[in-house]
């Protein structure tokens, strides 16, 4: 039941304590006033914001260092890139199981960014230690072999450092609102648009500041200044410590998700009770930590787990592994539901994961004067992607979000998948606009082969990175939400990684995409992938995304309008979330 503000319930005032399982840093209830919220997310999303700014100024010029520096072809490079980022966005599932299960949120994130700060560190070395740099001359024929092995363990240190930040941090800072707290919990819904607001000022900076000083300066002074700046950052995350709220790490959250999966098939040939009241839960006046979920229809044969065979011993005392709770059953269901959607959004990751790659490489075909002899770096037109994400989220928070509330009567405006899949709209229109602008790219190579595209201004690529970054603030953004809130309690680092994971494993599929069709097209003709842009084809590789998100669309849609959001009890216990009694959480 929410509590109006100043009303006490059994004495306790849950107005001004926090009631939702969470600790102060002293480990004692939470003082609402003082901890989280506002005033606790700020010192989360700073440290957001230095990650991303470290992330995206390596990450957005990598193919241009490994073509230029360590001199690899542009099919290698590539798929270098996408294995580094698929590695970076996968690393978050093995750290987000030890946040959620063993070390708690804030640990992992320290630790974490102490070995990102590590990985920075020995990039800035590969530069300035003699005996380390790509060689001695101004310009690299051919890098050290001790130069690419540094290099590489450098990145990856970072792709390690990221996997316990990236699911713990944004996780961490969702923990700050209470979700029983009616106004707490409209606010934790703008937290991910404001979230993604500070992403992209970080990685704005990070495509220009940082990518101008790699291309004007050096990729040595860059690398300091990433350093730098981590370092800060992280000081200042640690100075928030007395305003955040802790939440203890309960254990393995698989295992519950094995206990029911053992006693539903141990139960399967158990009649079905013909009340749902008949299966097992706890009382809510004996649940100390956590949210009771709701009973739903989908999947019934998990139900068995809560069947309730012997009668005559208290249920609470019997073996987990034969009987279940109602709670458990319905999140194992959760976790089931979250695979479709998660396969259903694999096709958009693979339209993101050429922003980094093939997008940014066309800029360097193409004439990147502005005037007065000032050069755009090749990356730094990422840099409209986020402004295009910047101004959607800003627009979507103050001004869609009201209207739709009022429209909808939902608190979220749209629900989230409804969300997604508008998002998933705008990366088709990506696609098909990228491959445009390449086929007029190619068409120009061919009218004068020696220039090349060089008379053709970089600003060509404009459209295809804002569109891509409106379709982020709507399915990035609604992909953060879904995987924290559609997830148990107690794994919601995991929840965030299950998002990440659908831009690394689209990494790997986009790099094994390549091979496939480089292999194909090669062997019954000329190859869509050549030793450089106006040998290839990305414009037939565009068109193919664009297809394949189209198809994947339909769907989508499909398991979109059959899907069952989660439902949490919030007040007085009975047999269906359907009969009065129920409030159940807006999706």
């Amino acid at each position: 039941m929410e509590l109006k503000k100043g009303v006490e319930t059994g004495g306790v005032d849950e107005e001004k304590w926090v009631y939702d399982s969470s600790v102060d840093h002293k480990g004692r209830v939470p003082l609402r006033a003082s901890t989280g919220v506002w005033k606790a997310t700020l010192f989360i999303i700073a440290i957001e914001f230095s990650e991303r700014l470290s992330y995206f100024g390596v990450a957005t010029s990598l193919i241009i260092y490994l073509t230029k520096v360590i001199h690899q072809d542009l099919k290698t490079a590539a798929r270098n890139v996408n294995y580094w980022a698929g590695v970076t966005t996968l690393m978050p599932l093995f750290g987000g199981f030890l946040a959620d299960a063993y070390f708690g949120r804030f640990t992992t994130v320290f630790l974490s960014s102490v070995v990102y700060l590590l990985g920075l560190i020995l990039l800035t070395m590969s530069t300035f230690v003699p005996s380390l740099k790509a060689c001695d001359a101004a310009v690299c024929l051919e890098p050290r072999k001790v130069h690419e092995v540094v290099f590489f363990i450098a990145i990856y240190m970072i792709s390690i450092g990221t996997g316990g930040h990236k699911p713990s941090l944004e996780s961490f800072g969702a923990d700050q609102f209470d979700e029983n707290h009616s106004e707490e919990r409209k606010k934790k819904m703008s937290y991910f648009n404001w979230w993604n607001f500070g992403l992209c000022c970080g990685l704005l900076l990070g495509v220009t500041v940082i990518v101008y000083v790699q291309d004007r300066v050096g990729w040595g002074a860059a690398d300091i200044i990433l350093a730098t700046v981590m370092a800060s950052s992280l000081a200042i995350f640690i100075i928030g410590r007395p305003f955040y709220r802790y939440h203890v790490p309960p254990g393995s959250p698989l295992t519950p998700m094995l206990q029911v999966l053992a006693a539903a098939i141990k139960k399967r040939n158990l009649p079905y009770p013909s009340d749902p009241a008949d299966l097992h839960e706890v009382p809510r006046s004996r649940v100390d930590k956590g949210r009771l979920l709701c009973h739903t229809e989908s999947l019934k044969f998990l139900d068995k787990a809560a069947i309730v065979e012997d009668w005559e011993n208290c249920a609470e005392k019997q073996d987990p592994w034969t009987l279940a709770t109602v709670t458990k059953v319905e999140e194992m269901k959760l976790i089931l539901n979250l695979i479709p959607i998660w396969l259903a959004t694999l096709p958009f990751g693979i339209s993101v994961a050429q922003t980094a790659t093939f997008f940014v490489k066309q800029g360097t075909m193409l004439d990147r004067n502005i005037g007065n002899g000032l050069e755009i770096p090749p990356a730094s037109i990422f840099a409209l992607s986020a402004f295009g994400m910047i101004v959607a989220v800003a627009i979507y928070e103050k001004i869609l979000v009201p209207v739709l509330r009022r429209a909808t009567g939902n608190e979220r405006g749209i629900k989230i998948l409804q969300r997604i899949g508008i998002g998933m709209l705008f990366s088709i229109s990506t696609m098909v606009v990228s491959a445009l602008v390449e086929r007029k790219r190619l068409g120009v190579v061919e009218k004068d082969p020696v220039k090349g595209s060089l008379s053709m201004s970089v600003f060509w690529l404009a459209p295809q990175f804002i569109i891509i970054g409106v379709g982020d603030a709507f399915t990035l953004v609604g992909l953060q939400e879904y995987f924290y809130d559609q997830v148990p309690d107690s794994m919601r680092s995991l929840g965030i990684a299950f998002y990440l994971s659908v831009i690394g494993a689209a990494n790997f599929i986009s790099s094994l995409l390549i091979t496939a069709i480089d292999h194909v097209t090669g062997r019954f003709g000329k190859s869509w992938f050549g030793k450089d842009l106006n040998s290839s084809r990305l414009d037939y590789f565009y068109w193919l995304i664009a297809g394949m998100i189209a198809a994947n669309l339909i769907v989508y849609v499909f398991l979109a309008r059959r899907y069952s959001y989660k439902n949490v009890q919030r007040s007085v216990i009975v047999a269906d979330c359907c009969e009065d009694g129920f409030e159940v959480s807006m999706a």
